[in-house]
């Protein structure tokens, strides 16, 4: 039987993929055979982190810095991954932004703009611009990582919760207008996942305890576990599967 994880020879865009769960995705579509584009906005750490992938895995990487919040940038960054390898197959639109935390009463106008603009609107334009290259390839699969905190507004960070939400809505609007163009769009919603970014929670073992314990699976996840999520969003073993926001979260939202 044909191995329908593989994703030989596809090319990868994985956009704020300098560390944490970005960087764990990119890891893993490489280790089964795609070839990846990394990009965020420092192009030495890209750089340090393209050679350590190509290294390990033996796939070609691309390190391409781009400011998720410039469709400008992010236009150059497509047209360099088309110069490089050809075009796209697998989108994922992984980088954010929460500039404030909060009240909603207290989130000001210019912090708001700068959530929806890296949050929902450059997802958005990515996913329009790569939209032709996909179809003319016969398909492809585009993935938004989202969070927990869209479906259940998270304290101290309500316009973060918002944009997420509205991105979840154009998560199902994408996949039901490009189906017939072969493009799957699907979402991915991460609950407690153990990066730098939650790192003086999970360093707290009393402050740990309280968020887990009550959980189904009382512990906080990997990267590794979203990126294997994704590994099957991005292959054949989700040929069928469209317009879906998976929570990966440990039951949190049940």
């Amino acid at each position: 039987m044909e191995d329908i994880f593989s994703i030989k020879d596809k090319v990868a865009v994985v956009t704020g993929a300098s560390k944490g769960i970005g960087e764990a995705i990119a890891r893993v579509l490489a280790q089964y055979g795609a070839k990846v584009v990394i990009s965020s906005r420092k192009q030495a750490d890209l750089e340090v982190l393209a050679k350590d992938i190509s290294e390990s895995t033996g796939a070609e990487v691309l390190a391409f810095a781009a400011h998720s919040g410039d469709l400008n940038q992010l236009e150059s960054l497509l047209n360099k991954t088309i110069e490089v390898f050809g075009g796209v197959d697998i989108l994922v639109n992984n980088a954010a932004t929460n500039p404030v935390y909060g009240p909603a009463l207290d989130c000001p106008g210019d912090a708001f703009d700068k959530i929806m603009q890296v949050n929902v609107k450059s997802p958005f334009e990515f996913s329009k611009m790569v939209h032709p290259v996909m179809k003319n390839r016969g398909g492809g699969s585009i993935i938004n990582i989202s969070s927990i905190a869209g479906t259940t507004p998270d304290p101290g960070l309500g316009m973060y919760s918002v944009s997420k939400a509205a991105l979840n809505m154009l998560t199902k609007v994408l996949a039901k207008e490009w189906g017939q163009d072969g493009i799957r769009v699907n979402a991915l919603s991460p609950g407690l996942i153990k990066t730098k970014f939650s790192q003086a929670l999970w360093e707290n073992p009393k402050m740990l305890e309280h968020f887990t314990k009550r959980l189904p699976i009382a512990r906080m996840g990997t990267v590794d576990e979203i990126a294997a999520l994704v590994l099957y969003l991005a292959s054949d073993a989700s040929a069928y599967t469209t317009g879906v926001n998976f929570q990966v979260d440990g039951g949190t939202t049940i």
